[in-house]
């Protein structure tokens, strides 16, 4: 059975379109995408995203755990400060892409993906053993929206009170129980807002009420991360695919002492992986969809992970992991798209530029 976020009646009420996602009924849309779309590029939305998970770290050996369990290197972290990275297996697959916020000494703060908190939790409590810490699962205590685009700034100040224009890009900070941070995922400036159900409730009034904040869905979300070149686990991470598969090796910190899957990820660096994720473009306007199989020359050499048309650039483009010889920039494959096939070129993953404040 499906969970309702602490927003869900006020979803109903604005008409929005309820569909389930990560365990959860959530809105897609109130209006229609585009718009979201463009409101979020150009002004100012706001999403429900209380759907995510969170899980608190804690205790004397709080770092050296989320050391072992995190791809990326938090050793030395300043307080306020915000990691992106991913938990992996013993043999590089991935657990979930996830962020740790550093919220003190020994406290970290890591969200996680609504789809996998049941996994990942379970994952965390499987790797605990022979540290002093404490696995707070605090999911279902908070609410958080996300509220997105140029104008994010000004509308969390002025609308919600909140003061946030000191912080920098990947930085948080708490207000008594809340927690706001510097991040998104729509490759715009924007802020992310936890608290307890009921503030949240009236965060999400008071922005709505203003008339200067887009109410958005998960559709647009998906549309605006893709074309920044974002990935969503399910599509672009898996427990089949890499974070070097997927061109994340940035957030793979090799010089580290030691982390779960570090041996076998530090081998795919080495030797090379046979599959790589790239973008393609299409010259038509056709829209390529997860699992569309991409060819060279009639033969089956990858497959589409995430198609759009990219509303931002006009262009209909996708992601898709194809094997390691067709990735190159330039690459000329053909995407199938029910019965006929689409001429399409490899090219950068990112089809838009982000505009984070940094």
């Amino acid at each position: 059975m499906e969970k309702k976020t602490c927003l869900y009646d006020r979803h109903v009420a604005l008409g929005a379109l309820m569909s389930p996602f990560g365990g959860f009924i959530m809105p897609i849309q109130y209006t229609n995408i585009t718009d979201e779309h463009n409101a979020v590029r150009q002004h100012c939305g706001v999403f429900d995203v209380s759907h995510m998970g969170e899980v608190r770290v804690t205790g004397p050996d709080a770092e050296r755990y989320v050391q072992h369990i995190f791809t990326n290197d938090v050793a030395g972290a300043l307080i306020g400060q915000i990691y992106y990275g991913m938990m992996c297996y013993p043999d590089g697959g991935t657990v979930d892409d996830l962020l740790v916020y550093k919220m003190g000494e020994n406290d970290f703060f890591l969200v996680i993906n609504a789809a996998n908190i049941d996994k990942d939790v379970a994952w965390m409590n499987e790797q605990k053993a022979g540290f002093d810490i404490v696995l707070d699962h605090q999911s279902d205590y908070y609410g958080q929206l996300a509220v997105q685009g140029p104008e994010a700034e000004a509308v969390v100040e002025e609308v919600l009170g909140l003061p946030c224009a000191e912080l920098t890009f990947y930085t948080v900070k708490t207000i008594g129980d809340v927690i706001i941070s510097r991040t998104g995922y729509t490759g715009e400036d924007g802020f992310e807002i936890y608290g307890f159900h009921e503030f949240i409730q009236e965060c999400w009034d008071k922005l709505i009420e203003s008339g200067r904040c887009k109410p958005c869905g998960l559709g647009c979300r998906d549309t605006l991360r893709f074309e920044v070149g974002l990935p969503l686990y399910g599509d672009e991470l898996s427990a089949d695919i890499s974070p070097v598969m997927a061109g994340l090796s940035i957030f793979v910190k090799l010089d580290k002492a030691e982390f779960i899957g570090k041996e076998a990820l530090a081998a795919q660096k080495a030797n090379g992986v046979p599959q790589k994720l790239v973008g393609i473009e299409l010259a038509d306007k056709a829209i390529p969809r997860h699992g569309y199989a991409v060819l060279k020359d009639g033969e089956v050499v990858g497959e589409v992970t995430t198609g759009y048309h990219c509303l931002s650039v006009d262009k209909s483009v996708c992601m898709a992991l194809v094997k390691t010889e067709y990735a190159k920039l330039g690459t000329e494959l053909e995407v199938q798209i029910r019965k006929k096939t689409f001429p399409g070129v490899v090219v950068k993953k990112k089809f838009y530029d982000k505009h984070y404040k940094k």
